[in-house]
């Protein structure tokens, strides 16, 4: 998958693109991310991570340097200027923090790893704070929810809790409940990012956390776009009507509404036997291609739990490699897998990786991952 690096496409078109990775620098340094002389990513590790020209990044720490944001040291690097960063010393009050920056949103987000790289990149974009909560096996631990809502006050919580992308865990029902009450209790909205439920090998996923809200505090969100078509690009969004109203206008400011034709054509294929009888299918084809791949990692000392759903193997291997190493050896034989630093807002998860099992057929899928295994092993064994 293709994906915009978060100074494209988010700023206006007018902005140049120098001046986007400007304000993408310096809403990480006001937003407290980057506190007073820390050092600053390099020319070319950011420029990396944005996926633009070295050039267009250098542009930008120049402009930053002019109006006095960060200073150079001789063949050090750039660092944050102390004067940029007395206004962030206040952001630790999140009330204050939320309203200070024009998008700031300070925000709990599900960790160890997050639904994609991209949503990390556009909340950040906007100034959010990100403060990552550890999710397992089991779901959350509430206690730290609960610790974490009292001391930072989030404005929003962001989450994937079924089938989680990668790690294929689910939130239990019992914790969607406790989750909706503690958002009414400390005034925190709970934005549930949905588009694997239908993906399920044996019983269906907990409802929503949607239906437990009775407040306003929950906005729920379902794709299609995984098992009817990538390019359908169809979604429903359901909350209580105090945040429809919002969410409608901001909508139409955005896009000028999804084509009604595209709708109707969905809508029916959605109610109809159809759709169901393709549903059933591939959850089959799915599970088969699941369990391929795990008989494929069976030799190895690479360690997994299979997910009772979704698209994805969550994978940690020994420390004894590099995975930007691997994914580059991986690349140059026309393989691949999403490296768990990716995933991760903390960029920790460095001997994690993320393999589909979607996307390829059962004899693709069994040699890819044999050629993947006999990679790695040269690669330890040099």
């Amino acid at each position: 998958m293709i994906t915009k690096s978060p100074v494209q496409g988010l700023a206006g078109q007018t902005h140049r693109l120098f001046e986007q990775v400007y304000d993408y620098i310096l809403n990480r340094i006001e937003s407290g991310e980057w506190k007073a002389h820390d050092k600053l990513p390099s020319v070319r590790s950011l420029a990396q991570e944005l996926n633009v020209h070295r050039l267009t990044v250098f542009k930008a720490y120049q402009l930053l340097k002019q109006n006095g944001k960060v200073y150079v040291k001789d063949k050090s690097g750039y660092f944050v200027h102390p004067d940029c960063s007395l206004a962030a010393e206040h952001l630790d009050d999140p009330i204050i923090s939320s309203y200070f920056l024009k998008h700031h949103l300070s925000e709990i987000h599900e960790a160890p790893v997050t639904y994609y790289s991209t949503a990390i990149d556009m909340f950040r974009y906007q100034g959010a704070r990100i403060i990552p909560v550890d999710i397992g096996p089991d779901g959350y631990h509430l206690e730290q929810v609960e610790v974490y809502m009292k001391q930072y006050k989030p404005r929003l919580f962001y989450m994937n809790p079924t089938f989680q992308n990668p790690t294929g865990y689910i939130v239990p029902s019992e914790q969607r409940k406790k989750l909706v009450e503690l958002a009414e209790q400390y005034r925190c909205l709970l934005v549930e990012d949905d588009p694997f439920r239908d993906i399920y090998f044996g019983q269906e996923p907990p409802s929503p956390l949607f239906i437990y809200d009775t407040a306003g505090c929950a906005i729920y969100i379902r794709s299609f776009s995984k098992y009817v078509a990538p390019g359908l690009r169809i979604a429903v969004v359901a909350c209580r009507p105090v945040l429809m109203k919002t969410l409608l206008t901001a909508k139409s400011l955005f896009d000028n509404g999804t084509p009604l034709l595209n709708q109707k054509i969905f809508l029916h294929y959605f109610f109809s036997s159809r759709l169901q009888q393709h549903l059933k299918k591939l959850r089959i084809a799915l599970h088969i291609r699941k369990q391929m791949m795990e008989e494929e990692l069976a030799s190895t000392d690479w360690k997994w739990m299979g997910p009772k759903g979704g698209l994805n193997l969550w994978v940690k291997l020994p420390d004894t490699i590099s995975m930007d190493l691997l994914l580059a050896k991986s690349l140059e034989q026309s393989l691949s897998f999403v490296p768990g630093a990716i995933c991760d807002p903390l960029k920790e998860l460095t001997s994690w990786i993320r393999l589909s099992y979607s996307y390829v057929n059962e004899q693709q899928l069994r040699e890819g991952v044999k050629r993947l295994v006999d990679l790695y092993q040269s690669l330890i064994a040099k």
